[in-house]
């Protein structure tokens, strides 16, 4: 009885210590959102048709693929804002005397 104790005993510790760097990290990379930021972050993941509800097999490469889509129609509005800014109107000056 008390060789069980011990091994779950070590078996807890050992998860737990294992979970630090992932914890750590995760903790350093929401740094600084506010609520209402990571609620919108959410609405455009399932915009994109990613479901956080539903149970999957592949959850890294789901809400990647999420997250790429995202980050193509950030950048695509973006250089959309960027081109609509840009003034493409002939210039009025003249050239030679």
């Amino acid at each position: 009885m008390k060789k069980l104790r011990l091994v779950t005993a070590a078996f807890v510790a050992l998860t737990a210590v294992a979970a630090l760097p992932a914890t750590a990290s995760a903790q350093q990379t929401s740094a600084g959102l506010t609520r209402a930021q990571v609620r919108a972050e959410l609405v455009q993941l399932e915009a994109t048709g990613y479901n956080p509800h539903h149970v999957t097999v592949h959850y890294p490469a789901d809400i990647q693929a999420a997250e790429a889509k995202v980050q193509a129609t950030d950048r695509t509005a973006h250089d959309m804002a960027s081109a609509s800014s840009t003034d493409i109107r002939p210039s009025n000056t003249q050239t030679g005397s």
